[in-house]
């Protein structure tokens, strides 16, 4: 390996993103990583053409998957069978799988939205005026509603999965490169999901986001766990992003921005080996 690895970064600079700015983000961090590497950028669906010249490529700010997600299979697909190096490693269990893992950590008595995909199992979760009802394979809030709970018999099942509607203080976003912490964000206003500010979390909020980072068992890589805090004081798993979490970077301060900088340029490193 050259003493200068190339990367190819995986980005949509042009991404109209609720509340935030892919492009601004992603040349923060391509423009410090050239420190370490030789990198280029490319658009995702120009992935699977370039990827082959390349000790690895990052999958960054590049959208969701689901508005190309047959070219996205041809990427993962061609990048396993040839032994393409992709960061995150595409054996991530939380978002890069889709929502199953909701379930799983539901049925495995995790902390998180109890979660259920059948009719049968409604009576598992507790009451609610209201029930949020998401695509399995959804992102970004995309195709989710609220109904009620005569509204839930008439629902098409097997595409979508249901949790109680929580009334929740608010929710906060801890970040991680591998399995170290970086820093986390949270959302005064609940109803303004990317109006965010810094959180120092307590022993038991990292302990709590702790337990999904080990379970999803990634050795590399960038992780956002997303968590509400209900009104009994419990923190519970929103979602456990793994595929390409968006960082928020500008608001938190410079030596924090550096620190995750360093972080992850370091663990680019270790996963090149």
């Amino acid at each position: 390996m050259p003493d200068r690895p190339s990367l190819l970064y995986v980005t949509d600079l042009a991404y109209p993103a609720r509340g935030r700015r892919y492009g601004d983000e992603d040349v923060l961090l391509t423009s410090r990583l050239r420190e370490w590497f030789d990198l280029a950028l490319c658009h995702p669906l120009d992935a699977r053409a370039l990827m082959g010249r390349f000790d690895a490529v990052v999958v960054r700010n590049s959208g969701p998957v689901l508005h190309y997600r047959e070219e996205y299979a041809r990427f993962r697909a061609r990048a396993l069978a040839d032994g393409v190096r992709v960061y995150n490693p595409l054996t991530g269990r939380g978002d890069m799988a889709g929502k199953r893992y909701l379930l799983d950590l539901t049925e495995e008595g995790y902390p998180v939205i109890p979660t259920v995909d059948r009719p049968q199992d409604l009576g598992r979760l507790p009451a609610a005026d209201r029930y949020a009802v998401k695509p399995r394979e959804g992102a970004d809030s995309i195709g989710l509603r609220f109904l009620t709970r005569g509204e839930l018999d008439a629902l098409a099942w097997g595409e979508v999965l249901v949790q109680p509607r929580i009334d929740f203080r608010y929710e906060v976003s801890f970040y991680f490169v591998d399995d170290a912490f970086q820093y986390a964000l949270h959302t005064p206003d609940p109803t303004r999901r990317w109006v965010l500010e810094p959180y120092r979390p307590s022993a038991a909020d990292l302990e709590f986001a702790r337990g999904f980072v080990g379970w999803n068992t990634l050795a590399h890589g960038i992780q956002r766990v997303d968590a509400c805090r209900a009104p009994d004081g419990r923190l519970l798993l929103v979602e456990l992003e793994d595929l390409n979490p968006y960082l928020s970077l500008d608001l938190v301060a410079e030596e924090v921005r550096e620190g995750f900088v360093r972080a992850l340029a370091d663990s680019l490193r270790r996963f090149l080996g």
